[in-house]
């Protein structure tokens, strides 16, 4: 039976749809069916908080729809996270990920200690804080930015390819990491390269988390292993959701039928 995983780039354009889908058709199981989305409203990055606000509702909204249309999975894809622990409190049976904490549990496996490349400095505070909430603060080495913005990785991938070579040599001889992770998921297609000439893991922030939903949805599927509907991730009640008219005035129309 084939497992369905709906990929959710959180953004207002469609540019990186493609090519994710792409990466992700020639890495997925043969069972698996993919489908890759943007928001088609919003900004076209999220490196600032206000942006990652202002797309918070329309990721929740793709998540309980890709639940209601059948989905096995849906990953969020961006490596703020957005919305996770919301996306995981109303999803009843749906399997969700997302970057950081896919890649943080795929390295923590692979290295005692791992270092993340980022674009921008202005990310590393609220990723930083991530790294603390998820448990693995321990296990960071350092965070290292090459100075880029998301829509600048792939404008000169040479020149981008140079820039992570050499923060995470830098990570590796002088922070010690045993693991580097991509801390952007635009930054898919170098890792493989870099992998091999510094001969440690690289982690993918488009691969690992779409291999980490195929795991849980094993796990799911195989065991009856899924999200815990107690305590933290309790979902809200049906009846508030209709009583105070929220599908109608955030646009979500029959998601909890």
């Amino acid at each position: 039976m084939a497992n369905r995983i709906l990929w959710i780039n959180p953004i207002g354009t469609d540019i990186f749809d493609e090519p994710i889908r792409e990466l992700i058709n020639r890495e997925k199981r043969p069972e698996t069916i993919v489908d890759v989305v943007s928001l088609g409203r919003g900004p076209q990055h999220l490196e600032y908080h206000y942006y990652e606000a202002l797309v918070l509702a329309d990721v929740l909204h793709s998540v309980k729809r890709a639940e209601k249309e059948g989905y096995d999975a849906a990953v969020i894809g961006c490596f703020y996270d957005p919305g996770l622990r919301e996306a995981r409190e109303i999803a009843e049976r749906l399997v969700v990920t997302a970057p950081c904490e896919a890649t943080l549990h795929v390295a923590a496996s692979l290295g005692h200690r791992f270092s993340i490349i980022v674009g921008r400095k202005k990310c590393i505070p609220k990723m930083h804080e991530n790294v603390v909430d998820y448990g693995f603060g321990s296990r960071l080495a350092s965070f290292k930015s090459v100075d880029l913005g998301v829509h600048e990785f792939h404008k000169k991938p040479a020149e981008t390819a140079r820039r992570m070579r050499a923060a995470a040599k830098d990570a590796v001889e002088n922070d010690l990491a045993e693991v580097i992770i991509f801390g952007c998921t635009i930054q898919f297609g170098f890792y493989k390269q870099l992998q091999e000439e510094l001969g440690i893991p690289v982690i993918d922030a488009v691969l690992a988390p779409f291999k980490y939903a195929e795991f849980l949805i094993e796990l799911k599927k195989q065991f009856n292993w899924g999200t815990s509907k107690v305590y933290g991730y309790e979902s809200p009640p049906k009846e508030e959701i209709e009583r105070w008219n929220l599908e109608e005035q955030y646009g979500a129309r029959n998601l909890w039928d």
